[in-house]
Formats: structure tokens, sequence, C-alpha cells
């Protein structure tokens, strides 16, 4: 009798910790400020949801903004785009539950960061977001890699451009010494032989990529989409 007791006890005691980790969720600044694009979502998920074993892109504008991003790679069964414009790396990091987990993807492209360093932000804090959204993401889908696409460097906000350098370098050095993280720098192929950055590859914002922009992001970017 005081066995099935405590099953009851230990069973209720596991939904209610449950529930109010869901709650707490809901709840979160990250989750009110992204309320619309996180509806979205899960509209589009209740339409058609996914097939697991796909290859995510998750990020700020330069993924909302890639056009037809699912079609861009051919040799992927299934790619999903999941970008919300104006995001962090802070905010990525505390959505993974909303914008990783369900998918159950393969591999994990993530971009962000560059709203952060522009909000105030520094190198070493785009580290500890990204290592948290790691360890969330391997902790639930211990199989699937994560690939880390660079700070691209905007014209429009080269007074950033040490931070943006000093982000990378320390993700990148991060992601070397883990044989499940992948790198991707496209920084580097965005520079001019000055190490400007190159117009062509930017609207007339100076801040998001041009069709020829996305053009160079997918020629380096499909080499690291392989199994």
């Amino acid at each position: 009798m005081r066995c099935r007791i405590n099953r009851r006890v230990f069973v209720a005691g596991l939904a209610a910790t449950s529930w109010a980790r869901a709650w707490a969720q809901s709840g979160s600044p990250a989750e009110l400020r992204w309320k619309a694009e996180l509806d979205a979502f899960a509209a589009a998920d209740r339409q058609q949801l996914p097939a697991p074993g796909g290859v995510l892109f998750v990020g700020s504008s330069s993924v909302r903004m890639w056009t037809g991003l699912e079609y861009t790679f051919p040799e992927q069964s299934v790619v999903t785009r999941r970008g919300f414009g104006g995001s962090r790396l802070s905010d990525c990091a505390d959505l993974v539950h909303r914008l990783v987990l369900p998918y159950r993807p393969r591999l994990v492209v993530l971009y962000a960061g560059e709203n952060d360093l522009t909000e105030g932000a520094g190198p070493q804090d785009l580290l500890t977001h990204f290592v948290r959204f790691v360890q969330q993401v391997q902790t639930a889908l211990p199989n699937t890699r994560i690939a880390y696409l660079s700070i691209k460097p905007s014209p429009s906000r080269l007074a950033h451009m040490m931070t943006m350098r000093e982000a990378n370098l320390l993700i990148q050095t991060h992601v070397l010494a883990h044989d499940d993280l992948d790198y991707i720098d496209v920084h580097t192929a965005m520079l001019d032989n000055d190490g400007r950055p190159r117009a062509e590859l930017y609207v007339r914002d100076q801040l998001h990529l041009s069709a020829e922009g996305y053009g160079l992001w997918r020629q380096i970017v499909s080499a690291h989409l392989r199994p």
C-alpha cells in the first residue's frame, strides 16, 4: 500500500515539476518578447512538422531573410528555417526548447550574436550564451551536431568589428576543442583584399545580405552539411 502511495506522490510531483517548468518557460522574457514569431513557427509545425534528422537553421534576420533556404541545398532531404529578425544569441539559448528540440535535427546551423554585440554584450558573453545553447541541445539530443556561422562583417556596424572578431575567435577556439561542434567561417570570405567588407554582398542598408551574399554563404555552408 505504501509503495502505491509513494508512486502516486512521485508521479504527481513529476507532473507538477514538468508543469512548473513549462509555465516558467512560457512566461520567460524571451518567450514574451518573441511570442508572435514563436506562435508563427508553432502554426507552421501544426500544418506540417518537419521530419526528424534534418538540418535546422536557427538565428536572426540573416536566417529569416534567406529566401528559399529550404531548397538551397538539394542534397539535404530536410532543411528547416527558424529565423527571427532582431534576435540575439542569448534569445536562441533561452528558446532552445521551442527553436530546436521539437525538430530533432541531426545538425543545427546557428547564426546569432551580431545583435548581442550592438546591444552592449561582450565577446565573452557570446561564448557563454553559445555554450549554454550547446549544452541544452546536446543534453536533450546527444546525437545532434551544432555548427556556428561566424558573425559577418556588416559595413553598417564597422564600429563593432573588433568585438566581432574577438567573439568569432573565442567561439572558434571553443568549437575546435569539441568533435561534435563545427565552425563555419563566412567572415573572412566577406572581406576584400584590404580587409574591408565587400559592399556587393549587402543590400542598401549595408546590414542584410544581397542575393550575391547569400550565394557566397551557400557555397561555404554546403561543405559543412554533409553527414
